[in-house]
């Protein structure tokens, strides 16, 4: 046990979670893939299952090497790396690729690695990873302009917006709960809630007026004017989700045996939880339910236990993401929410989803071992030191 904890530092139940989440992460993928895989790739369903893989040993080299670190240093090379994301935002906007047919353009090709990558996942922990060191110093909250700086880098979220709203709203709401969690008064926020609307009215006007700038205003539309509407040209995909999770009744299909993987969009990221629940019944779901629960409950007990305000906030700034894409994802395969192109944490395919989560599960590890394990330890030191000066007196 010692030799583990010295090369896997943090919290243990925290590793043992995380790699039961990519152990179990391999059937749905594999799964949920088989469609594609007749569709794109000759019926070569190994291809998806070996690229999951891929992103899992790319993720697991960062997850490692960033708990490693101590979480101080990555605040410091935040204030290098935000400005990085921005830049990759604007190329993103200006030479960006569509992805599986979609019309948004959010990626950007690595040509070493035959990838493609999603500027808004990594912009997003950039943003949040800045804000929690910004936030936990001192500061004057009385006066709006102390906010000037943050909001001003948050207004980046604009390089996002004309391609993914759903991202764009998910980041405002992590920055929002950041803040909150920060003791910014109540009053500022409104104030940020409003520049928020603003900008996000200006530019709907922007878009209606100049159609050429965004081809998501319409999509937008649609998904949240046909929510909830029973049409089937406009509700096809929670529809036949709806269907995928009655069919799996309690105990549900088994394991590959999924029917409506084969006539659901994106059926190994967006809807892999219907896909989940129709193999694997209710009892599957709950449990897959339970491990997330777990996984965040964790999160929460490693924030509270950080000895300083910054390793505090910076474990809020890394799990909100997660926990937000979960309920999101969860949410549209249930028809609780329109639907949105969010991932299942290591569930759903995609690497630059399972990069960005395996990097903030490092920060996360680096502030339990470095910010709570650390700090206990010397207590325990302390209090020794303490009980054998009186017994040698």
């Amino acid at each position: 046990m010692n030799t583990v904890h010295k090369y896997l530092k943090g919290d243990q139940f925290l590793w043992g979670l995380i790699l039961l989440l990519m152990l179990v992460s391999f059937l749905p993928i594999y799964s949920a893939s088989s469609s594609l895989a007749y569709k794109f790739s000759g019926g070569n369903t190994f291809r998806f299952l070996t690229r999951h893989l891929i992103h899992l040993v790319l993720g697991g080299f960062f997850l490692y090497s960033v708990h490693r670190l101590n979480f101080r240093i990555i605040g410091k090379f935040s204030i290098i790396i935000l400005p990085v994301a921005i830049v990759l935002l604007v190329v993103t906007l200006l030479q960006g690729t569509t992805m599986g047919g979609a019309n948004a353009a959010r990626w950007v090709r690595i040509p070493v690695l035959n990838m493609s990558f999603q500027t808004s996942a990594f912009a997003s922990l950039a943003l949040l990873v800045w804000l929690a060191r910004w936030l936990a110093k001192p500061r004057d909250f009385t006066l709006f302009k102390s906010l000037y700086y943050p909001l001003a880098i948050a207004l980046t979220l604009i390089f996002i917006l004309p391609a993914d709203f759903s991202t764009t709203a998910i980041i405002f709401g992590m920055t929002f709960i950041l803040m909150i969690a920060a003791g910014v008064p109540w009053k500022h926020l409104g104030k940020i809630i409003g520049i928020g609307a603003a900008f996000l009215t200006l530019f709907i006007l922007i878009v209606l007026a100049f159609p050429g700038i965004s081809n998501r205003v319409d999509t937008w539309k649609s998904r949240i004017v046909n929510f909830g509407v029973t049409d089937s040209d406009a509700s096809y995909q929670t529809d036949l989700a709806k269907m995928a999770i009655a069919e799996g009744q309690l105990f549900g299909k088994g394991p590959g045996k999924s029917v409506q993987k084969n006539f659901l969009p994106q059926s190994n990221s967006d809807f892999v939880f219907a896909v989940i629940t129709e193999e694997y019944g209710l009892i599957g779901a709950s449990g897959v339910v339970l491990l997330y629960m777990a996984l965040f409950r964790r999160f929460v007990r490693i924030a509270r236990r950080a000895h300083t305000k910054f390793g505090t906030l910076l474990v809020l700034a890394a799990a909100s993401g997660m926990i937000l894409q979960t309920l999101v994802n969860m949410g549209v395969a249930t028809n609780l929410m329109p639907v949105t192109g969010q991932t299942l944490p290591f569930l759903s395919a995609g690497g630059s989803s399972i990069w960005m989560t395996c990097i903030a599960l490092g920060i996360i590890l680096s502030v339990s071992h470095t910010d709570v394990e650390k700090v206990v330890g010397e207590s325990v030191q302390s209090q020794e030191e303490h009980e054998n000066a009186e017994a040698h007196v």
